[in-house]
Order: structure tokens, then sequence, then C-alpha cells
């Protein structure tokens, strides 16, 4: 998975939260960059036929950009099951964002076949918690705020 498909990913998770345009600077905030460069991206984005962009309204995706983007939340989607229910990573949200970029589909097919991914994937991706709901979230949940506590 590459940038463009991390930031078409990031889109529609955004519109599907807001139920229209994602808003550059939510955007920006998402993918942890300056709203300049975002708009970069999205210009290209917009080259490439995935999203368009309408000044001070937003950006949405093309019917192929949701294409990629329902792959890319999907390989996502594999990549978090994986680390959270095969080997047990605690802190799988952050070790899925690191691996996103550098996982491309043969790979992810092949964690595919280990998971047992449900069907409704990638609709069972929750943005608010930012993990599949088949995933025991408040289980990690629960124990992070114990050791905050501690």
């Amino acid at each position: 998975m590459n940038t463009a498909d991390q930031y078409v990913k990031a889109i529609y998770l955004l519109q599907e939260m807001e139920n229209g345009p994602a808003a550059t600077g939510a955007l920006a905030d998402m993918m942890d960059v300056s709203p300049a460069s975002a708009n970069e991206m999205i210009g290209k984005l917009e080259s490439r036929g995935l999203a368009e962009h309408e000044k001070y309204k937003g950006v949405t995706l093309t019917d192929d950009g949701i294409i990629r983007a329902r792959d890319a939340l999907q390989t996502y989607c594999i990549i978090e099951r994986f680390l959270a229910n095969v080997l047990d990573v605690e802190e799988f949200r952050a070790e899925a964002r690191e691996l996103e970029p550098v996982i491309d589909g043969m790979i992810a097919d092949r964690l595919d076949t280990i998971i047992d991914r449900n069907s409704e994937c990638p609709d069972c991706f929750d943005p608010e918690t930012d993990a599949c709901e088949y995933l025991d979230v408040c289980g990690v949940e629960a124990e992070t705020e114990t050791e905050a506590a501690d």
C-alpha cells in the first residue's frame, strides 16, 4: 500500500464519518501532515481520477477512488487483525499504521488466509475506534487505561 492508498482510505473514512465531502483540514489532521501537503496529494489524486476537490467544500472520492479506498481499508483491517488476533500485539493500531505502507496485496492476501476475515470487511471497520468491530478493542482499551492509572 502506498501513500496515495493511505490518503484515499483516509478520505473514505472521513466521508463516512462526515456523511459528505472530507474537509481538507480534517484530512491533514488524520494523516498527520500540513494542510499544504494534504492539498498537494489531493491534486495528485484528482489528476489520477481518484478524487474531486471543490474549494471550501472538501474532497470526495470518485467511483475508482472508492474502490481503491475500500481495498486499502481491507488491507489495513487484515494487518490490524493479524497483529491483534494472531500475534497478540498490544499496540496493534500503531504497528498497523507503521506496516500499512509496506504491505502489498500479495502479503495481505497471505495474511488474510490466517485471520479468517469476515465477509463484511471492510464494512466492519469503525472509524471512531480506528479498528475492525470484530477485534476485542474494549479489552485492549481497558488494559491501556489500567496501565495509565498505575
